[in-house]
């Protein structure tokens, strides 16, 4: 077919308004379309591929003259002779240079890009973190954001292989923080189920990658289950040289089984001491946010000589605020590090008990010792229910048997505390 049948730019340039011709065609398909845009001329390619008939415009004269109009048209022609749609390319270059764009703007304002890792991720953070409690969803976005974003944020979530996701895991495990890399995986293969549902992405590539990591070491926290060594530290807890407030808590932390930060928060609204039950607000509890927002509170029966220690403490702190407020500032509640500091400061080392320890004390001597039945151990530590059908129908409290084993506790710490040769008992609550 003919070819180049326009003589040349001047050709065009000397159409007059008026001029009766529709185009002038340059043959092999290219032609130009004769005053059709305000008085512009626009060029046309006609071109089949597969079978069907087609028209590709080429831009308007003089913008587009007769040399770049045939070399577009050639580009056009190469790609059909290539199986590919001219028309189709064209609006797929068009979205992606709108991609680009959009990809631009969102960095300029400190967003990710479209379908990254980073934006899905985040997707997924927003949709979730109501269900959480604020402290343990911060610590999720944390993670990634410091672990996980830097190395594969802005990639594409649905191009991420397993062997690259791996080698984020593997940079978190080479800092000895083998638990955090494991965390990083849960999360992100979580993040990778969302893409996977909201069809962003074909597949899962932390789906099995758990056995590639390193087996975390699991850490108990120190405590002391040697009946000797344990009055050594009890009857140290009682001359501790410190103030009243933290003497107290030291006193406290055998008697009541809670966490640490369960008990220096303790306001004195929450404590009937005549009838010896404190009763711990279900928003301060170790708790999923459905739990700590409708779950009911966490009743602890006071021992004899809990009641004791608090009243002794009540003159200094109560009758309204925190029950071991802050020194310096009595709005606050003591600091996190006061019990163990103290602690160290009597010469109990970090290796050999915690704050937190005391819990694992009272969990392990109460078994071993004296003999209590774990189910009421575990209604006392505010353990839940580890079978998926305990939690729906065992709701048994044991409120008389925890009475009774508290005071039980409370009376076996005494003997310990007093040199008392102690042989195993067998009350059983």
């Amino acid at each position: 077919m003919a070819r180049a049948l326009i003589p040349s730019d001047t050709t065009i340039r000397n159409i007059k308004p008026g001029d009766a011709r529709k185009r002038l065609t340059d043959g092999e398909g290219l032609y130009l379309l004769l005053f059709v845009k305000g008085g512009a001329h626009g060029w046309r390619l006609d071109y089949t591929i597969h079978g069907k008939r087609k028209t590709l415009s080429l831009g308007t004269y003089p913008d587009t003259g007769l040399k770049l109009a045939r070399e577009k048209a050639e580009a056009a022609r190469q790609l059909v002779a290539a199986g590919a749609d001219p028309s189709e390319q064209r609006k797929e270059d068009k979205a992606a240079h709108v991609r680009a764009r959009e990809a631009e703007e969102r960095a300029g304002a400190g967003l990710p890009s479209q379908g990254s890792f980073e934006e899905v991720a985040r997707e997924w953070y927003a949709l979730h973190r109501d269900d959480w409690a604020p402290s343990y969803g911060d610590k999720i976005i944390k993670r990634l954001e410091s672990d996980v974003f830097p190395w594969i944020g802005r990639l594409p979530v649905d191009c991420i292989t397993p062997p690259q996701l791996l080698t984020v895991l593997r940079r978190i495990e080479q800092r000895g923080v083998v638990e955090t890399a494991h965390r990083a995986l849960e999360n992100c293969s979580q993040v990778f189920r969302h893409a996977v549902a909201s069809g962003c992405a074909p597949s899962n590539p932390a789906r099995d990658l758990k056995d590639a990591l390193r087996k975390p070491v699991v850490k108990h926290f120190p405590a002391i289950t040697n009946p000797v060594r344990l009055g050594e530290l009890l009857r140290a807890c009682d001359a501790y040289q410190g103030t009243h407030v933290v003497r107290t808590a030291l006193r406290l932390m055998p008697l009541v089984l809670l966490r640490p930060g369960e008990l220096r928060q303790a306001q004195w609204s929450e404590f009937d001491l005549d009838a010896g039950v404190w009763t711990v607000p279900a928003a301060r509890m170790k708790r999923e946010k459905a739990g700590k927002l409708n779950g009911k509170p966490h009743i602890v029966p006071l021992a004899a000589q809990a009641v004791a220690a608090l009243r002794e403490l009540y003159p200094l702190t109560g009758p309204h605020g925190y029950v071991f407020r802050g020194e310096r500032h009595h709005d606050r509640p003591m600091s996190d590090a006061a019990v163990n500091a103290a602690l160290r400061a009597m010469g109990f080392g970090a290796d050999e008990v915690t704050g937190h320890g005391f819990r694992a004390t009272a969990r392990t001597m109460l078994a071993e010792r004296l003999g209590v039945v774990e189910p009421v151990i575990e209604a006392q530590l505010a353990h839940s229910v580890k079978d998926s059908l305990g939690r729906a129908y065992n709701r048994t409290e044991y409120h008389d048997e925890r009475r009774a084993m508290m005071q039980t506790w409370a009376d076996y710490l005494d003997r310990l505390r007093k040199g008392a040769d102690v042989v195993h008992l067998k009350h059983v609550a």
